[in-house]
Order: structure tokens, then sequence, then C-alpha cells
């Protein structure tokens, strides 16, 4: 399990609603568990850390589903519930059961939910049947709105007596959709982006890398053969950069960006580490992706840049094309500019970035920070005419 913020919700007291939430914990659902009379006593972490954009939300456990204080709670997450018209939906979706458990029926009703519910207890009919399901609005990650079906049924003992009620919800598309879009991506790297759905500043070592000579290959290949070349090369950059525990960022032409963010290695020396690991890992599967495209090693070259970014911006951005993680900020800017410098398939490293390194990481990667000699962007005989006008004086060395 990732790194969350707060703990784990214990399993319920009464043991048939534990064996039904450690089942609904351990098969990963969203899921909630109340009671026979609707009060809340389990919500698995994965629809918290749903809700509470990477982190667990805390909900109110042992207050009713629709009360006040649910309704309050749920308006406070990232995502959700996070309206009256979300809240109404499901009201209008569970209402039945819920004034079917209700002593009292439909005046004792309107006393327990919050507010902006009591005008729907009138349209409510009673319903027990063994399990239900309906269609509800709901906040998907990074603000996309879509349907979200959702399962509820009944839980009873041995004489049949209601013991309490188990709701499930999933995304939207069947999960032959869902399970062809996780078999795509590599799930370690699916949860780290969930992680930075929320946008904020995270201080992160920067990887730009990208083929040098693409033009005149481009011209010699068969539009076909640098098509599966360039697919190669994302393809190998992408793992390099998920197996050193960073973050791949946008695909542009033939370059590659990644963030190795220090909160999720650790430290800032160990996300300059594993920027420097995820480069040289890359550089070595370079060979291979030109053997397999039937090209000599000299005729796939990275250029890289490496940088350090104490000011970053970094999120997530969702549209209804595509998910991705990216970052802003003037040093990534710079990283651009020290790639480019990058001529002849080097992998320069700012000043920035290898001062980072604690002597054990240092050590790990065979650097000695201490006796490293820099040169300026603005001197090397590669420099580009950007880099001589926006970053002239940032010093780099090879790594």
């Amino acid at each position: 399990m990732s790194e969350q913020h707060g703990t784990s919700y214990p399993l319920p007291d009464d043991p048939l609603l534990a064996e039904t939430a450690r089942a609904l914990r351990d098969t990963g659902h969203w899921a909630w568990i109340v009671d026979d009379q609707w009060r809340v006593v389990y919500v698995t972490d994965e629809l918290r850390l749903t809700f509470g954009g990477g982190e667990l939300a805390e909900f109110s456990i042992g207050t009713h589903f629709f009360g006040p204080e649910s309704a309050r709670t749920s308006r406070e997450f990232l995502f959700g519930m996070t309206s009256d018209r979300l809240l109404r939906q499901w009201f209008a979706g569970l209402g039945g059961l819920v004034l079917s458990d209700t002593p009292g029926g439909r005046d004792r009703l309107r006393e327990i939910v919050d507010p902006s519910l009591r005008d729907l207890v009138d349209d409510l009919s009673p319903a027990d049947p063994a399990a239900l399901s309906f269609v509800a609005g709901g906040t998907a990650l990074f603000g996309l709105t879509n349907d979200i079906p959702a399962l509820a049924w009944r839980i009873r003992d041995r004489a049949g007596r209601l013991i309490g009620t188990a709701m499930v919800t999933k995304p939207a598309p069947g999960m032959h959709i869902l399970s062809m879009a996780t078999s795509m991506g590599d799930l370690r790297h699916l949860e780290r982006m969930q992680r930075v759905g929320r946008v904020g500043r995270r201080p992160a070592a920067i990887l730009f890398a990208d083929l040098e000579g693409s033009s005149p290959l481009s011209k010699r290949l068969s539009t076909a053969n640098y098509f599966r070349l360039g697919r190669r090369l994302v393809v190998a950059a992408d793992q390099c950069v998920i197996d050193a525990g960073g973050l791949v960022g946008r695909h542009v032409g033939d370059g590659v960006a990644a963030f190795f963010l220090a909160e999720f290695s650790g430290s800032e020396s160990a996300a300059a580490r594993d920027c420097i690991t995820a480069a040289r890992a890359l550089r070595d599967a370079v060979t291979e992706v030109a053997s397999r495209s039937d090209l000599e090693p000299d005729d796939v070259v990275l250029r890289f840049g490496l940088h350090w970014g104490s000011t970053l911006y970094v999120g997530g951005i969702s549209t209804g094309g595509r998910w991705e993680v990216t970052a802003l900020g003037d040093e990534v800017n710079e990283a651009a500019r020290i790639e480019a410098c990058a001529g002849g398939g080097r992998t320069l490293a700012s000043k920035d970035l290898v001062e980072r390194l604690e002597p054990d990481d240092a050590a790990a990667l065979s650097l000695d920070p201490d006796s490293v000699t820099y040169t300026r962007l603005g001197e090397l005989d590669t420099t580009t005419e950007k880099a001589r006008r926006d970053a002239p004086s940032i010093a780099v060395c090879d790594v």
C-alpha cells in the first residue's frame, strides 16, 4: 500500500459486517458499510484515497449515511459526493432502503437526514430487496464528472435479521475497458499519478531527453519504421523512469520529460540519485532499441539534461482524451536548455542537482560531488542560442 496520511479504519465490531468489510478491503473495492440504522461503520481505503485525492479522507464514522454531519463532511472532500445535487441522487437511489429501515417512517426520516434531502422523503417508497443498483453522478479524478454505477446489498444473519447494508461503486466504463486501460499502464506509475492529483509545490529532480539528429533519421527511414522507432524509444524511456521511481511527463515529438519527487524517493538526495539512475538506464536501453530497429547504436543517440527544481508545481491534468502529469516552474525550462546543449549523446546534470547527493547516494552512482568540475552552459561548444540567452550561467557536468 502507498504512503498515506491517516490510518485505515478498524473493521466493524459485528462479525458479519467485519467479514464483509474484510472482503471488500482485500479486493480493493470502493465501498461503504452501514449498520441496520444506516450509521457508517466502515469505509475502504480505496474509496478514502479517491475522495481525498491521494490522501485518506476522513468520514464521519458512527453517523447516519445521509445525516447532516456526513453531508457536511462529504462536501469537504476533493472528490465524491461533494454537492447537494450528487447527495440527492444518492438519496433517490437508496432512499427506499433507508425508509424501510427507519423506525418512525417518513416523519422520523425527515428529522434524521440532511436538510437538503427532506423534500425528497415524500417521494420515496419503502423497499427491501436483497440487492439493488442505480446510477448516480460522481466526480472522478482531476474533476471529470461521470456516471457512477452503485450496488447495494443487504447483510443478514442466519435468522434473516438485517445487520446492515454494503455499498460498492465503480467507474462508469465496463470491466473490459477498465482492464484494457490498466493493463496498458504500470500500476506503480498509476498510483504515483493518483497521489499527485492535487496540484502542489513539490521539489523534484527533472529529466529531459531527446533524440539527436531526428530530422535526418526521419528522412532516411520510412514513415512506418520511424514511427516504430519512436514508439520503442518512449516505451523504453517510460519504463526506465518508472523503474527508478519517477513520474513520466509529456512526450513531445521524440522528447521525454520525467520528474522524481523528493516525497516519493524519500529525500532530495534520493530523488537526484533516481533521476541519474533513470538517465543511465535509458542510455543503456537505447542500444537494444537501435538493434530492434535494424539500426547501428550511433544512429540512435539521446541527449540528456538533468536539473533540480526547488519550486516546481506538480500535478495531474485530465481531459476527455488523456491523463498526464506535468510540472511548471523556471527550472523546467532550464532543464530543457541543458538537454539541448548535451550534443553528442552527453548526459549533462546541473550543479544544483549533483550537489543534492548525500555521500551514500553519490557513492552508489560512483560520483564524487566534492571533486566535480563544472562548466557554464554559455561556455560549452554545444551551447544553443536559447541557452546562451536564457540560462548561460547554469553550471553543468557530465554524469
